[in-house]
């Protein structure tokens, strides 16, 4: 989810060059309270069950899952 939000505050906040760090963080905190005054969520594309099927490395099975067994380590 951080990856997604970096790539919209990217978009929306920081296509363009700040000069200085005070104006930075002025910009960020201005557009993470727009966001979190107009309740941005994320539409996802996959269930959870299609994302470890896909990308399991990146999400791994809990307890009451099956979870795919990686090789240890020699």
């Amino acid at each position: 989810m951080v990856e997604i939000e970096i790539g919209v505050m990217v978009g929306q906040c920081l296509n363009r060059r700040i000069p200085d760090k005070a104006t930075l963080v002025s910009e960020i905190a201005h557009w993470e309270r727009r966001r979190n005054r107009d309740r941005a969520s994320i539409d996802w594309m996959f269930t959870v069950e299609r994302a470890r099927e896909k990308l399991g490395r990146a999400y791994p099975a809990h307890k009451g899952h099956p979870a795919r067994r990686r090789p240890a380590a020699a």
